[in-house]
């Protein structure tokens, strides 16, 4: 059975109204010998993580040597 686990929203950027209240859960992503600390958006319903091109950079990503192809959806695809 999974722990259950309550965090609180947290407040992200004033300016941007009802989206500063949705829920961030604090993260580290670690990508060969590095980490980086963010926060990330909990989307429950979501089919398709997307990380951010400048965390990628962070983590030291090459982003030209990715080769994985994601399909996408709705007014996408």
């Amino acid at each position: 059975m999974v722990d259950k686990v309550r965090l609180a929203f947290t407040e992200v950027n004033p300016e941007l109204g009802a989206l500063s209240t949705l829920p961030y859960l604090p993260l580290i992503l670690t990508y060969q010998n590095r980490s980086v600390s963010v926060s990330g958006l909990l989307d429950t319903g979501s089919s398709v993580n997307v990380l951010p091109y400048e965390i990628g950079l962070r983590l030291g990503a090459v982003w030209e040597r990715q080769r994985l192809s994601v399909p996408l959806g709705g007014i996408f695809g």
